[in-house]
């Protein structure tokens, strides 16, 4: 995962100029502003950055994270709000952060390339570095047939993978999953209040508070 990341940087955000997402885009782009405003908020797996410059836009403080360096390079060659911080940092090892607390998280695209078994462990960790009354929005494709790539195994954990090639000539097999609002609910666990799933055509959005 890490290797593909890496090759695919300079490629990556071509997904982002498809015609036919742009509407839906432009939605997500002004939810993601108004939900973290005058909040301190750590994003998860920022790769190169696409959502950062929205979701930061009237924030308090904005630390945009991810473990591979070429994709972080990306990001940080955009114009950004003032309140931005660039780390490197794993999005599944949260010892990077010290005793940092924020009130606001946010993750997009990056739960789908997390085991099924990961997704309630994992919230739980980040619960940790939150402060009560967090907003969390995590944010993620749909599976569109005939657009999506197809899946081209379903493992016995019932994790699916699909099979990707790069302009490089490259192929790759990628865990990629799509949760049911079911799941995604139950992953938030206990701790999850408001709880407001949408599913449009091209990605969904779960938002919560953490009580």
């Amino acid at each position: 995962m890490l290797d593909y990341y890496e090759r695919r940087a300079a490629e990556y955000e071509r997904i982002y100029r498809r015609p036919e997402r742009q509407d839906e885009l432009r939605v997500l782009e002004a939810e993601l502003a108004t939900a973290f405003a005058g909040r301190s908020v750590l994003e998860l797996a920022c790769g190169t950055g696409w959502w950062t410059p929205h979701g930061a836009r009237d924030a308090r403080r904005w630390l945009a994270t991810d473990l591979n360096p070429g994709p972080l390079a990306v990001a940080r060659a955009k114009p950004v709000p003032p309140s931005v911080e660039w780390r490197l940092g794993d999005a599944t090892d949260f010892t990077h952060l010290g005793d940092e607390r924020f009130d606001g998280a946010f993750a997009g695209c990056w739960c789908s390339h997390l085991e099924r078994a990961r997704w309630a462990p994992w919230l739980q960790a980040l619960h940790t570095r939150l402060e009560p009354g967090a907003r969390v929005m995590l944010l993620d494709n749909t599976f569109v047939p005939g657009r999506s790539t197809p899946i081209a195994r379903t493992d016995a954990q019932g994790d699916t993978w699909q099979r990707r090639r790069l302009d490089d000539g490259s192929e790759h097999e990628i865990l990629k999953n799509y949760p049911t609002r079911e799941e995604a609910v139950a992953a938030a666990g206990t701790r999850a209040r408001d709880l407001l799933w949408t599913e449009r055509e091209h990605f969904w959005v779960l938002t919560y508070t953490l009580a």
